[in-house]
């Protein structure tokens, strides 16, 4: 008998690459996933990846090639695959990525970036990869270069870095300071190792302070580095290696 263990089947489809749970769950679900010749319609069906013969649509499955992938996020794009505004997704700036070998490869944004927001966003087909990131207790730095529409004198400095409670939440920032500043202006480099719903923009609305522009520049050890807009990259195995060492 193997030791290998038994998931959910929709769990299953999810961890080897081939769609998001909530879309392995509709594919069970409509009869068109197959489990050693058997249709099977209950997504929650215990399988097992390495004995078990799995098809979707009379094809067998098996585990896709592990893909990491850093996105430039412009402003204006929203994080989602499909909107039902008509607005621009990220999606938009997956489907050209000569990095991607095949368009029914299945990947997920690691966390989210606003419409707002732009920089540095990751995607993946790994689950166990992206949960390992976004898992709060991991307290992953993640690294925003933020323009306000103030100055940022040492009492904004000062405030900002004591956090603020809001709808029952702390907010807090691991660290803040000054990037350079214009006339009317500065540039702030804000650090978070945890992750709440648009933090930076409560944190300084609640100092009375507005956002002009918010890029996210670094996630741990990768940078957004010469990357241009709207571009995307592989992953290296040096940076694989790195935060893995860092999430260990």
């Amino acid at each position: 008998m193997s030791d290998s263990p038994r998931h959910g089947l929709a769990r299953v489809l999810s961890k080897l690459g081939v769609c998001s749970r909530s879309q392995a769950q509709a594919l069970v679900r409509a009869g068109r996933v197959r489990v050693n010749g058997r249709i099977v319609r209950d997504p929650e069906t215990p399988a097992d990846a390495a004995r078990d013969r799995i098809a979707v649509d009379g094809d067998e499955v098996s585990a896709r090639e592990k893909i990491h992938l850093a996105l430039n996020k412009p402003r204006g794009y929203v994080t989602t695959a499909s909107d039902e505004h008509g607005r621009e997704t990220v999606y938009d700036l997956l489907k050209n990525a000569e990095t991607i070998e095949s368009t029914a490869t299945w990947l997920a944004p690691v966390g989210r970036l606003d419409k707002a927001s732009e920089g540095l966003l990751l995607f993946t087909n790994d689950s166990a990869w992206a949960a390992r990131l976004t898992d709060p207790s991991s307290h992953l730095d993640k690294t925003y270069h933020v323009q306000i529409d103030a100055l940022a004198d040492d009492g904004l400095l000062a405030r900002l870095g004591e956090g603020i409670v809001d709808a029952g939440e702390m907010l807090a920032l691991k660290s803040v300071r000054e990037l350079r500043r214009g006339e009317k202006n500065s540039w702030l480099e804000i650090v978070l190792d945890e992750g709440r719903n648009r933090q930076i923009r409560r944190v300084l609305a609640a100092c009375d302070v507005g956002v002009l522009r918010l890029v996210r520049v670094a996630i741990g050890p990768i940078a957004l580095g010469e990357l241009g807009k709207g571009q995307v990259r592989a992953l290296t195995e040096s940076e694989l290696k790195h935060l893995a060492r860092m999430l260990a």
